[in-house]
């Protein structure tokens, strides 16, 4: 009996052995799939000097250039093995409409001290969302209203006791956080959605005003004002909806600093630092002792955009999904700038798009097939105000309390390796232990956003996923060069925002560096397979805004 029983032992004792063997070898095999050479750099590169190139005219939804670029994404999906995402398409339909105004050249206050005229381009813009022929305010109050935020749980309302019907709110960028040198307003130098300007036009409509004015700073406000120029003139765009934006405010314009300056000493308010007034717990909405009248002609268009869509469907459990997104459009035609008028967005965002096409590659040739079912979501009109995220996080084509992750890229690095990976909203969620990880394994480093004070974590798609509660990442390297250091680095990504962003200069260029981009395309794809793969269920961290949003069940 006893060396029956002893035979017995060494046989369980060899199947486990040869099970545990075998369990490290699909391990292995898994993380083989996961290798620092699943992307394709030929590709990527192929993939951005496409995309951009002056045959796509910048990318603007619903012009000519749209049928070209999804079509381009669409071929490339069907190529690298990538089934459609939509049924048996992919594209998914995104109502929008273009609102072309023009506005009155110029902007007459009276009242106060004398009559001022603002001229435009030059001191103001304005535009619409409202669907109608003609826009025209008259006589409406000019109103100081701060910061133009209503926000509870910061015991703060700058629009309190104040009927804003026949008014119109002039306020700063950004929020008080940035003014201060103290953490404990709002998140301090770390903006919050109540400072950007997509925030502060709908709190404005929420008042009834007729209109509201943003006053732009270039440190605030996160770019120069000829960004302002470029992206707030011309045809915008927005999603259509059921009133043809009644709703909102006549008119949603800025003015620069300097504009607002004059304005402030012309008007009845008494003295000289608004910035200290708007901050102060004593704080109320201020008539300016100024009136104005304006007036724009405005032309529409209702077209159907797209998101374009694919999807790898998981071998074990289909119905969870990781989502991977990217926008593939611009800014379009524009104005000429040293005789150019295209504004190409080579790096914003046919890198961010070369990036993400070169990840579902990977994901499609890998030889072990995710377990999750894997989304790549190419959206439209990011620039007009993540209009096509927004429209995809409300009109869903895949549950999203079954969305594990967002993955978002937006724009590449072209400037070659960098030692550490930035992550926009460090603190947000648990992915960032695991991109901690996975940084590790390159070499790298983690950095929160090194200029939190210009809201970036709100100015891309991965932001309409977070608002409905999926854990959202973003990152790159950006601030330290493996070769050159950390003061190269920023000189670089200082220099493409002053010189390039929304312009036409944003074009490819030969001596672009991309082994940066690729080496950051390698780690979102590990992190999207250990996503697709493990038994991972990340949440949002105590404190985050979105943890409320929606917790995931594992």
């Amino acid at each position: 009996m006893k060396k029956i029983w002893q035979l017995s032992i060494g046989v369980i004792l060899i199947i486990s052995f040869f099970h545990l063997l075998f369990s490290c070898q699909s391990d292995k095999k898994t993380q083989q799939s996961a290798s620092h050479n699943s992307i394709d750099s030929t590709y990527l590169q192929t993939v951005l000097e496409e995309l951009g190139s002056d045959k796509y005219l910048g990318r603007m939804p619903g012009t000519a250039a749209e049928p070209l670029t999804i079509n381009y994404l669409k071929k490339q999906f069907q190529e690298v093995g990538i089934q459609p995402g939509n049924g048996d398409s992919y594209f998914q339909e995104v109502p929008l409409v273009t609102i072309t105004a023009t506005p009155d050249k110029s902007l007459l206050l009276q009242g106060g001290k004398q009559a001022q005229t603002l001229t435009f381009k030059k001191d103001f813009v304005t535009s619409t969302q409202r669907v109608q022929p003609k826009i025209d305010v008259q006589d409406s109050e000019l109103v100081f209203c701060g910061f133009g935020i209503v926000a509870p749980e910061y015991g703060w309302n700058d629009y309190e006791g104040i009927n804003m019907k026949g008014k119109t709110a002039v306020v700063f960028v950004n929020d008080p956080g940035y003014y201060s040198e103290d953490s404990t307003i709002f998140k301090g130098k770390t903006m919050t959605y109540y400072g950007r300007w997509t925030y502060k036009f709908e709190e404005a409509a929420r008042q009834g005003a007729d209109g509201v004015l943003i006053i732009h700073e270039t440190g605030a406000a996160g770019y120069p004002w000829f960004v302002v120029q470029s992206s707030w003139t011309g045809g915008l765009q927005s999603l259509q909806t059921p009133d043809d934006g009644q709703s909102r405010c006549a008119i949603e314009g800025w003015i620069t600093a300097s504009a607002a300056s004059a304005i402030f000493s012309n008007s009845t308010i008494k003295g000289k630092n608004m910035i200290r007034q708007a901050m102060s717990e004593a704080f109320k909405p201020t008539p300016m002792g100024l009136r104005y009248s304006h007036g724009m002609q405005v032309s529409t268009n209702k077209q159907l955009s797209n998101n374009v869509i694919g999807i790898l469907p998981g071998s074990e459990r289909k119905d969870e999904y990781v989502i991977y997104t990217a926008h593939w459009d611009h800014i379009g035609i524009g104005p000429v700038v040293n005789g150019d008028s295209i504004y190409n967005g080579a790096l914003d965002n046919a890198s961010g798009t070369a990036t993400f096409m070169s990840i579902a590659k990977a994901f499609a040739q890998s030889k072990t097939p995710p377990k999750r079912s894997v989304i790549f979501l190419a959206v439209t009109a990011e620039e007009q105000g993540l209009l096509g995220s927004e429209w995809y996080a409300k009109n869903p084509i895949y549950p999203l309390d079954k969305t594990i992750a967002n993955l978002n890229k937006d724009g590449a690095n072209v400037h070659g390796s960098m030692k550490d990976l930035t992550v926009t909203g460090f603190g947000h969620s648990e992915l960032d232990e695991l991109a901690k990880e996975e940084a590790a394994k390159q070499g790298r480093y983690i950095l929160p956003d090194q200029q939190p004070e210009k809201g970036y974590f709100f100015r891309s798609d991965h932001f309409n996923f977070a608002k409905v509660g999926v854990p959202a990442f973003y990152a790159g390297g950006r601030y330290d060069h493996r070769q050159y250091g950390k003061e190269y680095a920023l000189e670089k990504a200082d220099g493409y925002t002053k010189a390039n962003y929304h312009q036409p200069s944003d074009e490819y260029s030969d001596d672009w560096d991309l082994t940066g981009a690729v080496e950051d395309a390698q780690l979102y794809y590990n992190l999207g397979f250990r996503l697709a793969n493990e038994e991972l269920y990340p949440q949002w961290k105590e404190g985050s805004e979105f943890r409320n949003a929606r917790k995931l069940k594992n």
